[in-house]
């Protein structure tokens, strides 16, 4: 059998009712390696798929493979199948994304959070773990995968999250509470900089992050489908170079930041945006020379900046 006797999501023609996860979860990963335009990992997503509509964990289904899968499990999971092939997101059809080893809700009114956000996490955690009761601004927290994840590595710090969605707030505020940590963040909506304003957090601030959209309005549409067809474009869209939130950032940062308090921000690894970030930062004398630091892919993904 292969994939392609699969029509619209329904179960595949002679599947017999006996089918182990282990036989599922290899039709499905060749139903979405010939799905047009897939770019994912189709035997990790078709996996996660499986696993979302069996109910089980990780553990559970690499414990037991041949496992009967019931009527009603793989009947979701064609579904499933289908939805990612037409191009849904995996992370939104199972609701969740791990980031930073935490398990937090994701679904269209938010960005997905991507691995190589978790190197700008390090690179404040590294700076501020010295530091007593360091006050925390990130800005466009989307789920509030950066914010939860520094209060998570930092239990004495104190965490402002911003974004211009309140619909992305309400997300972020549910991935606080259930990671234990909502009653040490401050949510606050608006553009850029702005809920900073009437925050009196002036000069106060030992680091403030931004992963701002940095994709320039013109290279969206070359984006995957499931990236420019599902993601908030708000989310993606930097303006004609990427940069406009950068800029924004960049200009008022310093009025915010404390002496030796840290500005970081991640950039796109195109457009030699890092370079443009850090002539920026240098532009404003108000802080030290910029670095960039590089993800795991070894690209520069964060650009790193102390107050003077």
């Amino acid at each position: 059998m292969t994939a392609t006797e699969n029509v619209a999501g329904a179960r595949p023609k002679g599947a017999p009712a006996g089918w182990s996860r282990r036989q599922a979860w290899r039709w499905g990963t060749g139903r979405l390696m010939e799905a047009k335009g897939f770019t994912g990992d189709a035997a990790v997503e078709s996996e996660m798929l499986l696993r979302s509509a069996a109910a089980i964990n990780r553990e559970e289904f690499f414990a037991r493979p041949d496992a009967a899968v019931t009527v009603a499990e793989f009947t979701g999971y064609c579904a499933l199948i289908a939805r990612r092939a037409a191009g849904t997101p995996t992370a939104y059809l199972v609701g969740h994304r791990e980031f930073f080893g935490l398990d937090l809700v994701v679904d269209a009114r938010v960005l997905i959070p991507r691995p190589e956000t978790e190197c700008l996490v390090e690179a404040v955690v590294e700076t501020l773990r010295p530091r007593q009761d360091p006050l925390i601004v990130d800005v466009g927290t989307g789920s509030g995968a950066i914010a939860i994840a520094l209060a998570r590595a930092l239990p004495d710090a104190r965490l402002l999250a911003t974004d211009i969605s309140p619909a992305a707030l309400d997300v972020a505020r549910e991935n606080a509470e259930r990671r234990g940590v909502g009653d040490r963040i401050t949510w606050r909506a608006g553009p850029g900089l702005d809920p900073l304003r009437r925050s009196m957090a002036d000069g106060r601030v030992d680091a403030l992050v931004c992963n701002p959209p940095y994709i320039p309005s013109d290279a969206i549409a070359a984006l995957a489908e499931e990236v420019r067809g599902w993601e908030p474009r708000i989310a993606l869209d930097g303006g004609p170079d990427g940069l406009a939130l950068h800029r924004a950032v960049v200009a008022g940062a310093g009025r915010y930041l404390a002496a030796g308090g840290l500005l970081a921000v991640e950039v796109a690894a195109l457009w030699s945006q890092a370079h443009v970030v850090g002539a920026l930062i240098a532009a404003t004398r108000a802080f030290g020379p910029a670095r960039a630091i590089r993800d795991y892919a070894g690209v520069e993904r964060v650009v790193v900046a102390e107050r003077i």
